[in-house]
């Protein structure tokens, strides 16, 4: 019973967290909302030591098409970077600065970067797209993230600073159009690259706040050097060309690890 640790053990996480928000904001929704998140990553993970094919699929469709289309669309709550802004700025610790919180900020530091392997809802979609391995070598184009970074800091500012009227309504709208954009690009690139996740490489604001914190994830894939042989499969099938290979935190992309498990399932020796 051992290898189900880390599915109860994740749960205990989020329903830590989801009974802390509901004690202390007074509100059932993070009671409910936490632990959905949290049932569905547990259970992923076991379909994983199952050895099920599409756990993960699971998971991001559970999770992603949840924020997407309820949080998002039926809830109107910016769960993108501009959302994440517009709380900040009002001095809210609600919604999207939760989230982040959670997911993007502090959360890493467990778990990596595994909001992008579980419950992105843009990497949902471009995970179905046919270039699930890169074909070609990774591009020295990851300096762009930090433009859509700045510039989703900027626009949020920029309304607050010409006090702009009915923000709500603007922010529900600009999480519109994001993802309409988000979309847009991930599957050009996708194609134009070859490669499904050449947006979450090149282009996705949200990795300027998940890199850094992923350098000291404990929740990490790691090489049983006495088996390892090898053969490359593991960076070959990386969708992030992560070299798994090399334990040491400084190895080639660390930072970029999503936790999908595409080392772990086609390792030949079960060496990671």
């Amino acid at each position: 019973m051992k290898k189900y640790a880390p599915p109860v053990l994740m749960l205990a996480i989020f329903e830590t967290i989801a009974i802390t928000l509901w004690l202390t904001k007074g509100n059932l929704f993070y009671l409910i909302n936490f632990s959905y998140i949290g049932c569905s990553i547990a259970l992923g993970m076991f379909l994983f030591i199952r050895k099920h094919r599409h756990a993960r699929r699971v998971v991001q469709l559970l999770v992603g098409l949840y924020m997407l289309i309820y949080l998002g669309l039926i809830c109107g709550e910016n769960m993108q970077i501009e959302g994440f802004w517009y709380y900040l700025f009002t001095g809210t610790f609600e919604a999207a600065t939760i989230h982040y919180a959670v997911a993007k900020i502090f959360g890493p530091l467990l778990f990596g970067r595994g909001w992008c392997g579980y419950a992105c809802w843009t990497a949902m979609v471009l995970d179905f797209l046919p270039y699930k391995t890169p074909s070609k070598p990774r591009k020295n184009l990851g300096w762009i993230r930090y433009i859509t970074f700045a510039a989703s800091l900027v626009f949020v500012a920029g309304l607050f600073l010409a006090h702009v009227g009915n923000l709500e309504r603007i922010m529900f709208w600009a999480f519109i159009v994001g993802n309409v954009l988000y979309y847009a690009v991930g599957i050009i690139l996708a194609f134009a690259f070859q490669d499904n996740r050449a947006f979450c490489k090149y282009i996705c604001p949200i990795t300027v706040f998940l890199k850094p914190m992923s350098y000291f994830a404990l929740a990490r894939v790691k090489c049983d050097k006495d088996k390892c042989i090898s053969c490359g499969k593991c960076k070959r099938v990386c969708p992030m060309n992560v070299d798994v290979i090399d334990n040491s935190r400084k190895r080639e992309n660390g930072t970029e690890c999503i936790l999908c498990m595409e080392c772990v399932q086609n390792c030949p020796k079960h060496a990671l």
